[in-house]
């Protein structure tokens, strides 16, 4: 019997016509209900090109209400064109559908987070075809912007300031651009055809020039928006923006308490452009401007702050009977961070009548830290299927955090062997919500949503299990490197990830047997790893159920890396072969100790046509390559670290590393590693998440934690570095950290432009203030003499000698600094020189 719906399995969207035309109000509702519960059960395919189209002709040749239509045509899996919508407006009229308006809205408030420009376009169409009112949420503002920086190919050739003469959305939508957070990211693209930087600023300032969009409206836009805030990146536009609108004296003096606001409190770029648009008046009023000074001059923007500097030394001389009251205000600075402040600051108050007492240096000798606390026990089990319904919800709906996947196995392993239908009940519902989440994405080799949710429909159901168990089985085959002819492993997948893979595989294919105890693997610790004799008495408890090959493989995995002769002969008295298999790991202390080389990798070369993206890798990158020793088998790989390209990078994946290897913090860092050095040489986000996770692991670093922390230390996002300094007072608190090897991988990466050395000024000074100066101070030692060697001194060099000499003071170090007394010895008063000197005097030189 053929299916109903089978047009659209195949996207014949002129039958999807002929079935909605002629349809009577009894007809047409029970087609609805069919084609909703239809689409509910297919969730093994997205909707797109004709199979889109036909979907929406069905759903408003037949469906009741706007509501209803968009609950249909708005999930994440139905992707709508611009073409969709001329032929949906014809069925729409034939029918007599009053509500098409109403749709757009709807569909426009459910556009993708993520990428707002799927469905735009169908939207846009619907809305300029019913003369409706401009949608003007969020997600449209922002599908809006996309599709003027990636136009149609039609309109490519046009410029962009002809565009937006013509486009009916300009005056509702332009408002919206200073009131949605985080759109400025979206208006800094370059002109399609002329690569023209800051294409819609320029645009925006042409309109307003004509007439067309009004002047004082983008003015007050810019500043309303500078006020509110936003991440630097984003605030970049509209500060754009303004210096193209070029405002005159007197809009800047309607405007001047703004402006003040912005000078002392909006981020470095915005202030600085205050700080010039104020200076640019005649007359400042000297109060408002004395009252944000004060906050000025203690901000850590040197360049604000010299400038603010320079400002008041010419309102003393241009006022001199209010040159105290201004000097009072400088010597604010006098305990500013940098040295450098510091001595101006002193100097001018001096000058204009302000002195300033010595500052007072107490040595603390070393670093004062808390003992560390160590891991938290892991949270307690899931015991019942509401309960894992729950979690299993926040899985879905957010990043993968390897605690929560965990506790999600196990509870699914336990509770499947229970009330399977109860299981069942609880966990469907939250699967339908969460589809999108719980299927594959072939894009992304190392996603785990198809297996996770191939292991939930399984523990629901059975059947499920069936279809996929071949799937399963090869998986696991090709990891232990077993099997002839099957599939090969996929190179992008480093093996801890791959064990990971297998892992949920065997899950899925194995789950279900009555009253299984749960899973060997479960940690016992929030960091992954397990307790020895927690593991043997799971083992004694397994019983005639035997242990699963990757799970006992991973809960070895999570033992601590050392001999325990006691509990291996327990282990192997229990006369199974799991327990042997725990005797000889116990005996053995865990995996061999590899061997490892620090590297350096060459970017790869540019390939044939367009290669997209190849300007921005890095030119080369160190890596720390690692191999078993002599003789060791390697079955899954875990013990081999082989040469990555420069472009490798795996995302969120690789903060489930270290509970996979939770005693071998070294290995983890190796692997780790591209994804961190990306923060620093590529601008990724987010690579450097990883490293407070190592540092709560056990086991030997080495030089990849190292470079790690080097590389983390100069991240491009401050939420890296922040948790750069994270790992590194956690490591220094356990006496963990090899603070020289860091700092004299920091040097060297510098030296040679791998890593911006200005980036880790910051996170440097924040380590030496948390308790570790000591540290800080042996990291620094250890950096400043390749930068020193460099043909080329590193900008933010004198300031890392800076930050040394006071880490220096504090501790009383009397290090010897190799080619610190040459650079000393020089003439002249250049900063490097006198921050050399600086550092010299410091050490007692």
């Amino acid at each position: 019997m053929t299916d109903q719906f089978d047009f659209l399995v195949r996207g014949d969207v002129g039958a999807a016509v002929d079935a909605v035309t002629g349809l009577d109000e009894q007809g047409r509702r029970s087609f609805a209900d069919a084609l909703v519960a239809h689409v509910r059960r297919r969730r093994d395919n997205w909707w797109w090109n004709k199979e889109a189209t036909a979907l929406a002709v069905a759903a408003i040749g037949s469906l009741p209400t706007a509501a209803a239509a968009a609950e249909l045509l708005g999930r994440r899996n139905v992707s709508l064109r611009r073409a969709d919508a001329e032929l949906v407006v014809q069925v729409a009229r034939t029918r007599g559908v009053p509500w098409l308006g109403e749709l757009a809205h709807r569909l426009a408030d459910r556009l993708r987070r993520d990428d707002p420009t799927d469905g735009w376009e169908f939207v846009a169409e619907l809305v300029t075809a019913e003369k409706a009112a401009t949608p003007t949420g969020d997600q449209f503002v922002n599908g809006w912007l996309a599709q003027l920086a990636w136009p149609p190919e039609s309109q490519r050739p046009i410029p962009l300031v002809d565009r937006l003469r013509a486009d009916v959305f300009l005056a509702a939508l332009v408002p919206r651009l200073f009131e949605v957070d985080g759109v400025g990211t979206r208006m800094s693209f370059d002109e399609f055809m002329t690569d023209e930087t800051f294409a819609l600023p320029r645009a925006l300032t042409r309109l307003a020039g004509e007439g067309r969009l009004d002047r004082g409206t983008l003015l007050d836009g810019c500043l309303s928006r500078l006020l509110r805030g936003d991440r630097p990146a984003a605030l970049r536009a509209f500060v754009t923006l303004h210096v193209l609108l070029e405002p005159t004296a007197s809009e800047v003096d309607r405007r001047r308490g703004d402006y003040l606001r912005l000078l002392a409190d909006a981020p470095g770029s915005v202030a600085s452009m205050a700080q010039r648009t104020l200076r640019a008046l005649d007359a400042p009023e000297v109060e408002g401007l004395l009252d944000a000074s004060r906050a000025v001059l203690i901000r850590t923007d040197k360049a604000l702050v010299r400038a603010q500097l320079g400002w008041l030394d010419q309102l003393a001389r241009r006022h001199t009977d209010r040159a105290a009251e201004v000097a009072e205000v400088i010597a604010t600075a006098v305990d500013h961070p940098a040295a450098d402040i510091r001595d101006r600051a002193g100097t001018l108050a001096a000058r204009h009548g302000y002195v300033v007492s010595p500052r007072v240096v107490v040595a603390t000798v070393g670093d004062d830290l808390p003992p560390p606390a160590g891991p938290l026990p892991a949270p307690p089990a899931i015991t019942d299927p509401d309960e894992l319904a729950e979690e299993v919800a926040a899985l879905l709906g957010g990043p993968t955090r390897a605690s929560a996947l965990e506790r999600v196995l196990d509870a699914v392993v336990r509770l499947a062997g229970g009330d399977r239908a109860r299981l069942k009940d609880a966990l469907v519902p939250v699967l339908r919500r969460h589809r999108a989440n719980a299927e594959e994405h072939p894009w992304d080799p190392c996603c785990l949503c198809g297996l996770l949710g191939g292991v939930l429909h399984a523990a629901a159901d059975p059947a499920e299990g069936s279809v996929r168990r071949g799937r399963w089985a090869a998986m696991r085959a090709a990891l232990r490197r077993r099997t002839s002819g099957g599939p090969s492993l996929d190179p992008r997948v480093p093996p801890p990830h791959r064990l990971l893979r297998a892992r949920l595989a065997e899950i899925g294919d194995r789950v279900g047997p009555p009253q299984h105890p749960g899973l060997l693997a479960a940690p016992t610790l929030a960091n992954g790893a397990v307790d020895p004799e927690t593991l043997y008495d799971r083992l004694t408890r397994l019983g005639e159920h035997g242990a699963w090959e990757m799970d006992l493989t991973q809960a070895l995995l999570r033992l601590p890396a050392r001999v325990d002769e006691p509990l291996a002969a327990k282990a192997a008295a229990l006369g199974t072969p799991a327990g042997d298999r725990l005797a000889g790991w116990l005996r053995a202390g865990g995996l061999p100790t590899p061997d490892q080389q620090v590297v350096t990798l060459r970017r790869r070369e540019r390939r044939q046509g367009h290669d997209w993206g190849y300007d921005e890798l890095p030119q080369q990158r160190t890596h720390v390559r690692i191999s078993p020793p002599e003789g060791v088998d390697d079955p899954f790989g875990l013990l081999t670290v082989r040469d990555r390209s420069v472009d490798s990078y795996v995302g969120d994946a690789t903060l489930l590393w270290p509970a996979v290897l939770p005693g071998y913090r070294g290995l983890v860092a190796a692997y780790a590693l591209p994804d961190i050095a990306s923060g620093a040489d590529q601008d990724v986000s987010g690579g450097a998440a990883i490293l407070p996770l190592l540092a709560e692991c056990g086991g030997d670093g080495g030089p990849a934690v190292d470079l790690a922390l080097a590389y983390g230390l100069g991240a491009r996002h401050e939420s890296d570095r922040v948790a750069a300094v994270d790992a590194l007072l956690i490591l220094a608190a356990t006496g963990d950290l090899d603070a020289p090897q860091v700092g004299a991988h920091l040097g060297a990466l510098a030296a040679v432009g791998d890593v911006t050395l200005t980036r880790t000024l910051q996170p440097l000074r924040d380590a030496a203030a948390a308790g570790a100066p000591l540290s800080t101070w042996r990291l620094l030692a250890a950096a400043v003499p390749a930068l020193l060697a460099a043909p080329k001194v590193p900008r933010g060099t004198p300031d890392l000698l800076t930050l040394a000499a006071e880490t220096a003071g504090a501790t009383g170090a009397r290090t010897d600094v190799p080619g610190l007394a040459d650079v000393a010895a020089r003439g002249g008063s250049s900063r490097l020189v006198t921050e050399a000197r600086r550092l010299s005097d410091a050490l007692g030189r």
